[in-house]
């Protein structure tokens, strides 16, 4: 999944007021001493050696910025352990642009950036020309790296390309599906809990368990309850923004839940997928959702949606899980509840299939011997049990089996719970993996903004203009069949 930035702000708000926002809640665990130990060093060839290291990461994405601030950790590790020095240098970009910082560097063959935190669905875009190291053998060869991963759903969004084969390039460095934010203060008010019995008969839902068998259906009368525009306070926000990928992420639960399908992945069709009638109903559905959203609802992306939230000018929020510790400042800490966000349809028939976020690490494959050695080290050791439960504890999102199913885990932070419930396999998905991602990413988000800003109200129109548009992307690379004769009178 992706995220961007909005001008001026960096992804979400400036860095240093990014950090902030966590820093009571893991000031203990950031200033204690975190290491490793073995009791012996283990003889290692680059013992005795200084080695420079340079990791590239994204611009304000605390996720991110944890991975990065662990790393002095992993230089004490390497040094007790194997009994060399490492030092980390830092490069950053908002999502928006760091691809395109990575793929300048990568393309000149340079080792700048050693060790990559790379968009799930640029796993395609960066393995394809050679620009990243295979892992298949590295694995193979390294127990540590051999991981019991929560659910397959780890190993399709983070690992694989191409999709549906054995071939891995990237480990998880941070997983993520979408959670929903509740103001727990106001759901447990007896007075709104009494007025929404009277109102809907039937009991406001107040607990993990109840929203996990929540439909939309029911979420609206909760969402419509607490929606009064008169006091400035709406119902709920989601991400409608044209940039990077924002609404497509949002949208596809909608067509996803209900029997939706964008491609077919083995073949590269997409026109009768993308445009099909229940995915045009599914668009309508995301924008009727406008009207329990604040004015400016389609400009939303991350950054609006925390200011919304922590503003306390919605009532609930469908934001990503790693946002956590900014969605959940100290003076909210006792206000907020993060459950799994709804499902879609009624009685048996009713599924949730929401995106996958999320990143992987991946090894630049210009990597001399000794750097790609140390990116392999470091590796090892941000799978170690104890390296995953301090990410944990800092309100990282660790994605094996064993950090997830310890006891304490669901305890650590808010959204746990609701995040270890939507990686569980089938509840949440990754979109393509494809070399040409970025230019069907860009027409996609350019027709679905153009449907939920009422620039086309045609829904099918515009399925029918992306798909179109699509498969021809597809077509002139070789990896998909020739567009249909309809395509040829489409437009937006």
């Amino acid at each position: 999944m992706a995220k961007a930035t909005r001008p001026g702000s960096g992804l979400i708000m400036p860095r240093r007021k990014v950090l902030a926002g966590g820093a009571a809640f893991t000031a203990a665990a950031l200033g204690a001493p975190f290491i490793n130990r073995l009791k012996a060093q283990q003889a290692h060839p680059l013992a005795g050696q200084t080695i420079e290291m340079n990791i590239l990461g994204i611009a304000g994405w605390l996720p991110s910025s944890l991975g990065v601030q662990m790393s002095p950790i992993f230089a004490d590790f390497a040094k007790e352990t194997y009994g060399y020095d490492v030092r980390f240098g830092f490069a950053e970009a908002p999502f928006s642009d760091l691809f395109q910082k990575a793929a300048t560097s990568l393309a000149t063959r340079s080792q700048e950036f050693n060790i990559i935190i790379s968009d799930s669905q640029w796993l395609g875009a960066l393995a394809q020309p050679g620009w990243i190291v295979k892992l298949n053998d590295i694995i193979d060869a390294n127990p540590e790296l051999q991981i019991d991963w929560f659910s397959q759903t780890v190993v399709d969004t983070y690992m694989t390309y191409p999709d549906g084969s054995e071939d891995r390039w990237g480990l998880p460095q941070e997983g993520d599906t979408i959670a929903l934010f509740l103001r727990k203060d106001m759901l447990d008010d007896p007075a709104e809990q009494a007025a929404f019995q009277q109102k809907y008969g039937m009991k406001l839902p107040t607990t993990h368990a109840e929203y996990e068998d929540l439909t939309m259906a029911d979420f609206e009368k909760v969402a419509d309850h607490f929606n009064r525009p008169d006091q400035q306070m709406w119902g709920t926000a989601m991400q409608y923004s044209r940039v990077y990928d924002f609404v497509s992420c949002y949208l596809y639960p909608f067509m996803w839940s209900q029997g939706g399908e964008i491609w077919d992945q083995t073949t590269g069709q997409i026109t009768g997928i993308l445009n099909s009638d229940i995915n045009a109903r599914a668009m309508q559905q995301m924008k009727d959702w406008l009207k329990y959203q604040p004015p400016g609802a389609t400009n939303f992306g991350i950054a609006e949606q925390v200011d919304v939230f922590t503003q306390g000018r919605v009532f609930s929020c469908f934001q990503w899980a790693a946002v956590g510790l900014v969605m959940i400042p100290e003076n909210m800490r006792d206000k907020v509840l993060v459950v799994a966000p709804p499902k879609h349809g009624t009685g048996a028939d009713a599924k949730r299939v929401y995106t996958m976020g999320g990143q992987p690490w991946v090894l630049n494959a210009f990597n001399d011997e000794e750097r790609m050695r140390v990116g392999v080290d470091f590796l090892k050791w941000w799978y170690q049990p104890e390296t995953a439960l301090e990410f944990a504890r800092r309100g990282g999102n660790p994605a094996d089996a064993a950090t997830l199913n310890d006891p304490a885990f669901d305890d650590l932070n808010p959204w746990n719970r609701a995040y270890k419930f939507m990686l569980t396999g089938g509840r949440s998905r990754d979109f393509w993996h494809h070399p040409k991602y970025a230019e069907m990413l860009a027409l996609q988000q350019e027709g679905f903004s153009a449907f939920m800003t009422g620039q086309n109200a045609d829904a099918k129109a515009v399925l029918d203009y992306i798909a179109c548009g699509q498969q021809q992307i597809l077509n002139d690379v070789g990896d998909a069949p020739a567009v249909p004769d309809m395509c040829y009178s489409v437009s937006l």
